[in-house]
């Protein structure tokens, strides 16, 4: 029977992604797995070989830190794409036809983001720029809930801006974050380990979504 699992922090793109290999493959019989994990549980699935392989996203004052966690866990981070932060707002948002946006603008609307563990370095966080201060802050574990939240809420995240395919990701607008940051979109792999058939499927049709979806 064909196996794969992925682990990966909770983007949209992963589920399409991992959808379109599963329809590609086929056949009458797999046991496949995709899941949603904070960067640690990300880190020790790929570790342990729970999962193939993970996608997550390092920044430009991140990486060096992440690296050294990936080091120590005997993974290695495969760059894809880069691109830049974008803040993800309702489409009814009183900001959402802004050119650009800083995050002192932002100040009086809530911070919707993904909870890591209460002992995760703040170089774990999913969101780029995680380590400024904000007044008002959300912290959720659920991708669908994250997204409601911020319709709910008139509120925001700082994001990717690749939002494809997937209902929970119709609701927002993206606007460009005033920032000299950058985004390393990519994916580990246990250190001395080749990737499988389907694990190459799943990153080559990762990176096409990547280029095609990216906004800078």
């Amino acid at each position: 029977m064909a196996q794969f699992a992925v682990s990966g922090q909770h983007y949209l793109f992963n589920v399409q992604t991992f959808a379109s290999v599963v329809l590609s493959n086929g056949g009458d019989a797999y046991d496949y797995a995709l899941r949603d994990r904070t960067t640690q549980d990300v880190i020790a699935d790929v570790a342990s070989g729970a999962s193939e392989l993970g996608v997550l996203v390092e920044t430009t004052t991140t990486a060096s830190e992440l690296e050294e966690a990936f080091a120590a866990a005997g993974v290695r981070f495969v760059e894809l794409i880069r691109s830049a932060p974008r803040v993800a707002l309702p489409a009814t948002h009183p900001l959402v036809n802004a050119q650009t946006l800083t995050l002192d603008q932002l100040e009086d609307y809530p911070y919707i983001y993904f909870e890591q563990e209460k002992d995760a370095p703040v170089h774990f966080a999913e969101e780029a720029l995680a380590a400024e201060t904000r007044r008002k802050g959300i912290a959720c574990t659920d991708r669908a809930s994250l997204s409601e939240l911020i319709v709910a809420l008139n509120g925001y995240t700082v994001t990717s801006g690749i939002l494809v395919g997937i209902s929970d990701g119709k609701g927002l607008t993206t606007v460009p974050l005033e920032t000299d940051v950058q985004l390393h979109l990519g994916y580990i792999v246990k250190d001395g380990t080749e990737l499988s058939e389907t694990g190459q499927k799943f990153v080559a049709k990762l990176e096409s979504n990547l280029n095609r979806y990216a906004r800078f």
